[in-house]
């Protein structure tokens, strides 16, 4: 089979089994305003808003609406599951394990998920915070600046690790 035959396939895999695992999680918390992570994500990034002096804290919205962040004492947004950049993992997951190239690989997926994670808690601290003081660029930012930060930091640690890692050969001595 053809080298990036082989990959693709293997990025595809790799990619509906995580996503199948991921929906699997998801639907024990279906009776949950948001799952545990979507919480955390949510609780880290009031955490920061605090921090910054943007009084706020969090509040159950009903139904399916999500999270409510209250800043200032103003509800400015809410946060729902697909907030919590799983998905946006789960692709960057995806693409470096096809790659794989032995225990380093499952150093820089960690290393990377960890980046992409405070990316993402402090890219909705940031929308709340831009909310609060400039609501008039509110949607451009959730819209397009905001995502173009979290997906261009996947592509550059995606070029990281095609360039240093993946196409680097492994000197081993027997």
């Amino acid at each position: 089979m053809k080298p990036v035959l082989k990959i693709l396939l293997r990025f595809v895999g790799i990619y509906l089994v995580l996503i199948l695992l991921y929906q699997l999680y998801l639907n024990k918390f279906d009776n949950f305003i948001v799952d545990p992570f979507s919480r955390l994500v949510g609780e880290q990034a009031n955490w920061l808003q605090n921090s910054c002096g943007f009084q706020s804290n969090l509040q159950d919205g009903i139904g399916d609406e999500g999270i409510r962040f209250i800043v200032r004492g103003n509800y400015l947004s809410r946060m729902v599951e697909g907030c919590n950049a799983v998905s946006v993992m789960i692709l960057f997951v995806a693409f470096i394990l096809a790659f794989y190239k032995g225990f380093k690989t499952i150093l820089f997926v960690l290393g990377g998920l960890v980046v992409l994670h405070i990316m993402n808690f402090v890219r909705i601290a940031c929308l709340n915070m831009v909310l609060a003081d400039f609501p008039q660029y509110g949607k451009m930012f959730h819209d397009y600046i905001f995502p173009a930060i979290i997906y261009g930091t996947v592509i550059i640690l995606w070029i990281v690790w095609i360039k240093f890692f993946a196409l680097k050969e492994d000197h081993e001595t027997n």
